[in-house]
């Protein structure tokens, strides 16, 4: 709404004709709206909104496992304040658990661009055998700086002063530049496929130099 304040990462509030909750699995499976405001969960639309989308083509039976308890589950992971301000905090599929938190890598990129050396960022979780998965970071830095020793130790202790130890990364790489779709988007799982010397799938939709 033109009259609310603009907070910066902010997804807002749902306009009028929009229900959104943030919502969770019970024991049982069931979907359970969150009641509790700032506590992580899945965000959730109510079907019947203005431009809801009618299917993916081809695909009847992934669109119907899109919904659950009479909501329409995004895939998208979020939190929702006191005033009603819905908060984005990653895809759940690009979530990553280690050592019991669960972290959406967009937070820590978030961070990480607020470093007056760093361009980009991307944000995967590396397999680890006793934290399950360990946060590690590729970035590429502005015109003027270059990689080294020092700015990467730089890098870590400024992501553990903003995010705390169990968030930030536990290891940083400098790359040139990251993958990206041609919409803008960092490809994640083009990172992890090539950290890990995974077969890299389908890069069609990859940007080229």
């Amino acid at each position: 709404f033109a009259a609310l304040e603009i907070r910066p990462g902010a997804m807002g509030r749902p306009l009028p004709g929009i229900e959104a909750a943030i919502v969770g699995k019970t024991e049982t499976g069931e979907i359970a709206v969150i009641e509790a405001p700032g506590v992580q969960g899945e965000l959730a639309l109510r079907p019947g909104w203005p431009s809801m989308f009618r299917g993916y083509w081809n695909e009847p039976e992934r669109y119907r496992k899109c919904f659950a308890g009479g909501w329409y589950l995004t895939g998208d992971l979020a939190k929702r304040e006191k005033d009603g301000t819905f908060w984005f905090v990653g895809r759940a599929d690009d979530v990553i658990k280690t050592s019991g938190h669960l972290i959406g890598p967009f937070e820590v990129e978030s961070v990480l661009m607020e470093h007056p050396a760093v361009a980009e960022a991307g944000v995967i979780g590396k397999p680890d055998p006793v934290a399950m998965e360990v946060v590690k970071a590729f970035v590429s830095l502005k015109s003027g700086h270059e990689p080294s020793e020092a700015l990467r130790r730089d890098l870590l202790a400024f992501a553990r002063t903003r995010l705390g130890a169990a968030v930030a990364p536990k290891e940083i790489d400098f790359r040139p530049s990251l993958p990206r779709t041609r919409s803008g988007k960092i490809m994640r799982r083009l990172l992890k496929a090539q950290e890990l010397g995974l077969p890299e799938g389908d890069t069609s939709t990859l940007e080229m130099a």
